[in-house]
């Protein structure tokens, strides 16, 4: 793809481990949130795909966040499937062919931890792994898909790329090419499994017949950007976690509401301090600064399907050339367990990797204190 020379920045990003420690609280105390039982009791109805608790996790998680000019970090969006680990792997690394040993490790741990707690079996290894996408070979990731094949294979594991449209059923078990499907690693977007091209995915998970990382569950608890408008609520969370998380909790989540509760007269006058985002939009696809909205944009908004969010401004990093670049954070996470954390550097409106000089950025931290994050 022409822009993935724009996925990797030359600069170097500072980040105070106080920040750092903020951001990590953050993942923990959503972690646990999202394994408390009552927690999915009082939320809306939950999809039908993400009803069904398989007893594992979710890998390649990725938290997002923006920090204030009071150094408050600020939780952007949860997501599941995050891309871009191989973009941060090669600030660091830009000649890798690989993931490298410790991080490989890391990743590899973590599916086979989902599979064996899918499968209540300690000693379980998948002998075949789908790594599923809408055409997979066109898209801006695939390098990144064909990174984590070659890891599988390299433990042993057949390991395919494959649109959903190439996997067949028989009786209730998924195969491709007469092979027996035991996980599918989903980066496809669809993470309810709700569209026609996969539906014989979800009737596979369904019926529990087949291993799904990231799973609609998971999704639905922490990924569904609905979710931020629960958190922010007042008092929601003081009934599911101790009053001091609770509070630390909320204060890095910003308000966030769906547009049809709004009054939409007195939300224009307010728009510059809103971000509005689809309830559905990935990789910042079809977020609208406030400030840069057209009275026209604003009305075509559906109500029920756009998020209104307090507007954070990103931190601004200055390189030693005198360029400006906006900057996010990133932690890649397998449950509480922290994979990688990396910075995003870009210009416009929202994160991209398409700035010249911008894209994921090394992180100047002291390391002495965050090895036991």
């Amino acid at each position: 793809m022409d822009n993935q020379k724009n996925g990797i920045s030359p600069y170097t990003v500072n980040l105070s481990t106080g920040a750092l420690r903020q951001m990590v609280n953050v993942v923990h105390d959503l972690q646990n949130l999202s394994e408390n039982p009552n927690y999915p009791l009082i939320l809306p109805k939950l999809p039908e795909t993400a009803q069904i608790n398989s007893g594992h996790y979710s890998v390649l998680m990725g938290y997002d966040f923006h920090i204030d000019d009071s150094q408050q970090v600020k939780l952007i969006e949860v997501n599941t499937n995050a891309g871009g680990l191989w973009f941060a792997v090669r600030c660091y690394l830009p000649d890798a062919q690989q993931f490298p040993g410790k991080l490989a490790s890391k990743l590899l741990n973590t599916f086979i931890d989902e599979y064996r707690l899918f499968r209540q079996n300690n000693n379980a290894q998948p002998k075949f792994i789908a790594i599923i996408d809408q055409q997979p070979q066109q898209q801006f990731l695939f390098p990144e898909m064909q990174v984590f094949a070659q890891l599988f294979e390299q433990a042993g594991i057949k390991t395919v790329i494959i649109d959903p449209s190439e996997i067949e059923v028989k009786d209730t078990r998924l195969y491709y090419q007469e092979q027996i499907i035991d996980l599918i690693y989903n980066r496809h977007c669809d993470f309810y499994l709700n569209t026609p091209e996969m539906q014989h995915i979800a009737r596979a998970w369904q019926q529990q017949s087949v291993c799904i990382t990231p799973n609609p569950r998971v999704y639905g608890l922490l990924a569904d950007k609905q979710r931020m408008i629960d958190w922010s609520r007042p008092d929601f969370l003081n009934h599911l976690l101790a009053p001091k998380i609770a509070t630390r909790l909320q204060a890095a989540i910003p308000e966030t509401h769906l547009l049809q509760s709004l009054a939409k007269d007195t939300l224009w006058s307010t728009r510059k301090q809103m971000v509005f985002k689809p309830t559905t939009s990935y990789a910042s696809r079809g977020v609208y600064i406030g400030n840069k909205l057209t009275k026209n944009k604003f009305n075509s908004f559906d109500p029920l399907e756009t998020l209104v969010q307090q507007r954070i401004k990103p931190t601004t990093t200055l390189t030693p050339d005198g360029e400006k670049f906006k900057t996010d954070f990133r932690l890649f996470v397998y449950r509480n367990k922290i994979i990688n954390v990396c910075a995003r550097l870009y210009q416009g409106q929202v994160t991209n990797l398409r700035t010249h000089k911008g894209g994921f950025s090394k992180i100047k931290f002291n390391s002495n204190d965050i090895t036991n994050l």
